[in-house]
């Protein structure tokens, strides 16, 4: 219905308006965007420029999810942040600028962004 719309269409705003703000302020560095959904968690480091993934990370993943009892857990959340982080390492990128892409930072985005600092990313 109208209301749902007017939900997506707030989110996309504030998704977009966190988009351009953090493209001004990162200059350049990768981009770490965090998705959430009822069941699962998702990060993705993603190049603005060459507008391509580069490190991609989720409770989704096989290794992650022997791991965790629900993909929608804090404590997942840490785990998907931490192996981000890990896979940006691999590919030798340091500091990322974080994306919340609409959602709050709180909770699961925020533990992401948590697990992701311990591990040593940079933002």
């Amino acid at each position: 219905g109208q209301k749902m719309q007017l939900k997506q269409e707030l989110f996309n705003r504030r998704k977009k308006r966190s988009r351009v703000r953090l493209r001004r302020l990162g200059g350049g560095r990768p981009r770490l965007s965090v998705f959430r959904s009822g069941k699962h968690i998702y990060a993705q480091v993603i190049d603005d420029l060459a507008g391509r993934t580069l490190a991609a990370a989720s409770t989704v993943d096989k290794d992650l999810r022997a791991d965790v009892k629900s993909g929608a857990g804090i404590e997942a959340a840490k785990k998907v942040g931490a192996a981000i982080a890990k896979i940006a390492k691999d590919k030798s990128i340091n500091a990322v600028v974080f994306n919340r892409n609409g959602f709050l930072f709180h909770g699961r985005v925020k533990a992401v962004a948590e697990g992701a600092r311990e591990a040593g990313l940079q933002f």
